[in-house]
């Protein structure tokens, strides 16, 4: 956990997840996605330790919903697949 982190907390999770919630939650996982970095896995977004908190909020929605890790993957692989 970094500074910033440790000041603001984690992010409060929605009471019940709906579809829309899975919908950003999938978003704040792609959009959060690590790169590797010489000191390390940070954020692709924000550029903090990886996962970030909008990562980790996404991830704990979509466990909350029930989805399982082989799930979280193809709604990933389906919102970073090339459109054409």
């Amino acid at each position: 956990m970094n500074s910033i982190d440790a000041v603001l907390g984690e992010l409060p999770l929605p009471p019940r997840v709906t579809a829309e919630d899975v919908g950003f939650a999938v978003t704040a996982i792609v959009v959060h996605a690590a790169e590797q970095w010489p000191d390390g896995l940070r954020c692709r977004n924000d550029r903090a330790p990886h996962p970030c908190r909008l990562h980790r909020w996404g991830r704990q929605v979509l466990d909350r919903r029930g989805l399982t890790d082989r799930q979280v993957a193809a709604l990933v692989a389906e919102r970073t697949a090339p459109r054409g």
